[in-house]
């Protein structure tokens, strides 16, 4: 079968959007991401993860909550899309140069810059209804997360560590989602999040081994090119803090409270599941090969969710 016409080279081979999409929508879509759904799901679970941390401390369960879950869902969605556009806008140039990404939309000219900035404005109009519909607390979480959103496109161009600040944009939904339950937050839920953090720097130096050839002659900066041989060491330091510091939020989340030692226990195999299956990557990670760096990079989603899971079995005890 012929590919679909304006395919991006690294889309999910069948994806929704480049055959069951309308054909005047899937520019748009492709610039959203949405033929790469990894990038939604890497946003979302630390929203998720926020949540049901959030509930196992204070241990209470409101119907509003069911919102919140879905509204993170929505809006990860959303947020993706409209960083994503915002990156291929401020690197269309760049994206040209590469060879995986300059079937981009804006690159390759499915979309012009114009149309982009329309595109992205709309997501974030949507977003922000859903934003609005939140406590105060985390309207302003929301608000302030834009900063480290807007800032990441750029961050490549001064720094050696731009997964850093993607770190700080991807994980911002564990303080927000936490806030929007309890209304303030907590050092548990800060903990989270640098454990989230650490966890981008994690997959994402993975992912960028991907382009680091080009760049090199391009002159983009990134923790690959950086750590270059080295790789496989930073990666067990990013997954052993990871680790801990996904412990400690448990830890401080969940005792001196009403949950049972059970409880506890559950929840604190959630970084190890995490870390285990980080481990798992590790184990077949090739540097060299692209297409394993892009297959271990996807599979954060089962690593996302298997601290989910740990955490929703918590709660239900």
């Amino acid at each position: 079968m012929p590919e679909p016409k304006g395919q991006v080279s690294d889309a999910v081979t069948g994806n929704w959007v480049d055959h069951l999409a309308p054909a005047w929508s899937r520019p748009y879509l492709r610039l959203s991401r949405a033929d790469r759904p990894i990038g939604t799901w890497l946003l979302l679970l630390p929203c998720w993860w926020g949540l049901l941390l959030a509930m196992l401390h204070d241990g209470q369960a409101r119907w509003h909550d069911l919102w919140i879950f879905a509204g993170c869902a929505i809006g990860a969605f959303l947020m993706r899309g409209a960083g994503c556009t915002w990156n291929d806008i401020t690197d269309r140039k760049f994206d040209a140069a590469v060879e995986r990404t300059r079937s981009r939309p804006i690159p390759s000219g499915q979309v012009s810059v114009r149309q982009a900035l329309v595109w992205m404005a709309l997501q974030c109009l949507i977003s922000l209804a859903i934003l609005l519909s939140f406590n105060m607390a985390a309207i302003i979480a929301g608000f302030v997360s834009v900063v480290p959103v807007a800032i990441y496109p750029f961050a490549k161009r001064f720094t050696w560590w731009p997964q850093v600040f993607l770190g700080v944009a991807f994980n911002w939904g564990a303080l927000l989602a936490w806030v929007a339950h309890t209304g303030s937050l907590h050092p548990a839920a800060v903990v989270l999040y640098l454990s989230g953090i650490a966890w981008t720097l994690f997959y994402d130096t993975i992912y960028a081994h991907q382009d680091k050839e080009d760049d090199a002659l391009i002159g983009v900066k990134s923790t690959a090119r950086l750590f270059a041989e080295e790789t496989p060491k930073w990666l067990k330091r990013f997954l052993i803090l990871s680790v801990l510091l996904m412990a400690a939020a448990v830890v401080l989340a969940m005792t001196g409270g009403q949950d049972t030692p059970f409880a506890i226990l559950v929840a604190l195999l959630a970084p190890w599941g995490f870390g285990a299956h980080m481990v798992w990557q590790m184990l077949r990670l090739d540097t060299e090969n692209t297409a394993v760096c892009l297959q271990l990079f996807r599979s954060n989603r089962d690593t996302g969710l298997i601290t989910l899971l740990f955490f929703a079995g918590a709660l239900l005890i």
